[in-house]
């Protein structure tokens, strides 16, 4: 009895030895580290969105795997700059335990910059915009916040006159050919553009080419199938408030399929966002007026008897566009008309949608219909059998849709940290390989 007697007074002691004697308090045990780690659902659909990159640079938060066990939504939107590169807007939305607190940071991607580059400079805004959270749990005390001052080059750079005053261009050449015994195809396409945006005006300009020709052997006889089109396109626009800008749209094309030898439009217009432009990133609600004239020169004659003619004609379009933490919708509505005769006209509608509905299950969707009666450009005569299933020339139509539903549901562990990449997607979302007939 004494011996437990004295056993228990020891064990007592050394418990009581850190407090009598001022020692630190024991760090936290795993679990516990674990339950204080802070969830996070990054929400990304834009270039750049590397989420194994992310989960390898980012490694003292938990992802979560549904938005609603998060305690922080990362909502990540972009849009193209004028210089060519992508603005990316971060949305920091707090959830439960940081209900209402939340944060918007920004990160300018230039054009030249790479992949790398891109989701590097996303993973350090991520980082920054985590701080305020991670600074509220017990891992607080494990960051460590450094700063590189910018090299004097570098800060004389930025503050250097743009010799190019804002002016951006693009162009690409593009090949392809593809054949066997029975059948051969040849295809050249090309495209340069010039774009300039300011807060004040938006000025693009572009200019593109595809010429497409087909081979097919059936039996003794050949059938060929050769398209070309090439087009010009213009665009000005004048900022007039935080809601409210005009401008005018300008094209010269030339299209096999559509019959225009030759065809010139040009057309002013008006648009009203009913939300300031600066939330663009988030939602837009556009109604978009305009009035133009189009001068044709067709190859053949049309079923109205003309070779030429001149059009004017009007339309209207309203869009909407959302980006929210349940998800994203995109809607349109247009319906246009010629002036000299009201019964040619066209009303077609867009839209496509991605809603979180419930946790895990995801409905996704895109819908394009078209209610069609102003094809005055169709040739005269019957399609031959090879015309028709080649598409060589516009068919006349009354109607024209496309649509695509569907549905998705994850279920699982609410955590994935973990980055594995060996034999890629093999196995998984589309596999590498494939045994084909």
């Amino acid at each position: 009895m004494h011996r437990i007697r004295t056993l228990a007074l020891l064990v007592g002691a050394l418990s009581a030895a850190p407090l009598v004697l001022g020692a630190q308090t024991p760090a936290a045990s795993p679990l516990a580290a674990q339950a204080e780690r802070l969830g996070v659902f990054v929400d990304c659909q834009s270039m750049g969105c590397d989420f194994d990159f992310f989960r390898r640079e980012i490694t003292f938060v938990d992802y979560m795997r549904d938005r609603r066990d998060a305690d922080v939504h990362v909502l990540v939107t972009s849009q193209a700059t004028g210089s060519g590169g992508a603005q990316y807007v971060l949305h920091f939305i707090g959830q439960r335990r940081f209900q209402g607190v939340s944060d918007t940071l920004r990160h300018v991607s230039p054009q030249t910059a790479s992949q790398d580059d891109v989701r590097r400079g996303l993973a350090n805004v991520i980082k920054l915009g985590l701080v305020r959270y991670v600074a509220d749990t017990p891992l607080a005390g494990g960051l460590r916040i450094t700063y590189e001052a910018p090299k004097q080059a570098e800060a004389a750079t930025t503050r250097r006159r743009d010799p190019w005053n804002s002016w951006t261009f693009r162009s690409s050449l593009r090949g392809n050919l593809n054949g066997e015994s029975t059948y051969g195809s040849n295809s050249v396409s090309g495209s340069f553009s010039a774009n300039r945006t300011t807060e004040a005006w938006k000025t693009r300009m572009s200019v593109n080419g595809n010429v497409n020709h087909q081979r097919f052997e059936l039996g003794d006889r050949t059938v060929r199938n050769e398209q070309e089109s090439y087009g010009m396109y213009g665009l000005l626009v004048k900022s007039l408030g935080e809601h409210l800008s005009a401008g005018a749209t300008t094209s010269l094309n030339r299209s096999t399929y559509s019959n225009q030898d030759l065809s010139f439009r040009l057309a002013p217009a008006v648009e009203y966002n009913f939300f300031p432009y600066a939330e663009s990133s988030r939602r837009q609600l556009t109604a978009q007026y305009s009035v133009g004239t189009q001068a044709l020169d067709y190859q053949e004659e049309t079923i109205y008897g003309r070779m030429e003619e001149m059009l004017f004609d009007q339309a209207l379009r309203i869009s909407m566009d959302a980006r929210q933490p349940w998800g994203s919708t995109s809607l349109g509505l247009e319906g246009a008309h010629y002036l000299h005769d009201l019964s040619k006209r066209r009303l077609s509608v867009n839209g496509s949608m991605d809603l979180r509905l419930v946790k895990g299950l995801s409905l996704s969707g895109f819908v394009s219909a078209a209610r069609i009666n102003d094809q005055l450009f169709l040739r005269k005569g019957n399609a031959t059998p090879e015309q028709i299933l080649l598409r060589q020339r516009q068919l006349a139509t009354s109607y024209r849709y496309f649509a695509s539903l569907g549905f998705s549901y994850t279920f699982g562990s609410p955590v994935n940290n973990v980055v594995n990449p060996r034999f890629g997607n093999a196995g998984g979302d589309g596999g590498s390989f494939c045994f084909c007939s």
